[in-house]
């Protein structure tokens, strides 16, 4: 899977490119030979992906809210695609820091946006952002790009304000030379997440000391997807970007097929099956903060316009990724290039 080799040599601007998803999509791209410089702030974790990968790329350190900091960075560089991943990606954390994750994930995509446009080698930007931004009804069928936004905690809201925040850049400022698209995908898991209050981490990391994981939401359905896949979305809608293909400049869901719909409860069955070192209680949920039961995904317009879909089932999806923290934890071996490797090998 090259791409049409369309990431070969192309200099390749990242946001948040030291966190779970961005360290995994540098990986990818420099097989793909592209020119990587990535924005972030200080490493997000410890242990954290990052540094174990030691990827040789143009390392800029600088927060989103700062305006004149990264107009510089992307400035020098002189991008011609750029992801934005950089955010405050935690639910619970909105709660309790409602106006960093406000002005991060809103201010952060403004600021973005408004130094791309002005930069003339800049020719497709994609904003990644999640299946959050959807006003949740609690249905059961999938959410279309079409469907309302909306938002019940900071973080969601955030998201919806970036959804809202790119339509409004890609309507107001038409520039025949720079496309520009968001990205919403499910609840993304793979080797190298640390971040917390997140099921999969949780699981490893308590796993790894002895401990029991406590289970606030059994009988929340999630769409789980490995990292690759939504990765493998964004870089094809990239490649129609950079084609310069104005069709594909719109919003894009990428979620996994009906097998990845899963309530929590099954999900840490499924993993315990990977490492019987996971162990789990239910606790009684006396969560006073607001978190979504039901939330599933249509992906149908990637599938018919991108030919973009979920390679590897659910259960192949949560293998990888605790046969990743298993190995990592036991062998002090790190898997992500092999992965992508299979990935990329998978007809």
């Amino acid at each position: 899977m090259t791409f049409d080799n369309i990431y070969n040599n192309r200099r390749v601007f990242l946001t948040g490119h030291t966190g779970f998803k961005g360290t995994w999509l540098t990986t990818w791209l420099l097989k793909l030979r592209a020119k990587i410089r990535g924005y972030s702030l200080d490493i997000p974790s410890n242990p954290n992906h990052f540094s174990f990968l030691k990827n040789t790329i143009d390392d800029c350190r600088g927060d989103v809210r700062n305006f004149e900091r990264l107009s510089q960075c992307l400035n020098e560089f002189e991008p011609e695609i750029v992801f934005h991943f950089a955010a405050q990606p935690i639910v619970r954390t909105s709660y309790n820091d409602p106006l960093r994750t406000l002005d991060t994930n809103i201010m952060g995509t403004a600021n973005l946006l408004e130094i791309c446009r002005k930069i003339p080698s800049v020719r497709a930007v994609a904003i990644i952002t999640t299946d959050k931004c959807y006003e949740n009804k609690e249905w059961i069928w999938g959410y279309r790009e079409n469907d309302s936004l909306g938002g019940h905690d900071p973080y969601s809201a955030s998201k919806t304000c970036a959804e809202i925040i790119t339509a409004s850049f890609r309507n107001s400022f038409p520039n025949g030379n720079l496309l520009i698209a968001s990205c919403r995908a499910g609840n993304v898991i793979g080797g190298g997440d640390w971040a917390s209050d997140r099921l999969i981490p949780d699981l490893v990391r308590a796993a790894a000391e002895n401990n029991i994981t406590t289970i606030r939401m059994p009988n929340a359905t999630r769409p789980w997807q490995h990292v690759l896949e939504p990765l493998n979305g964004y870089l094809l809608l990239g490649q129609k970007l950079l084609e310069g293909k104005k069709e594909f400049a719109e919003a894009w869901n990428f979620g996994p097929g009906v097998d990845g719909n899963l309530d929590v409860g099954n999900m840490v069955n499924l993993a315990s099956k990977f490492w019987n070192k996971i162990k789990y209680n239910i606790a009684s949920n006396n969560n006073d903060k607001h978190e979504s039961t039901k939330l599933t995904l249509d992906s149908s317009k990637a599938q018919l316009k991108l030919n973009w879909k979920p390679k590897w089932t659910l259960e192949k999806s949560v293998e990888r990724t605790i046969t990743w923290y298993r190995e990592f934890y036991e062998q002090k071996q790190i898997q992500t290039l092999r992965q992508i490797e299979e990935y990329t090998d998978h007809s």
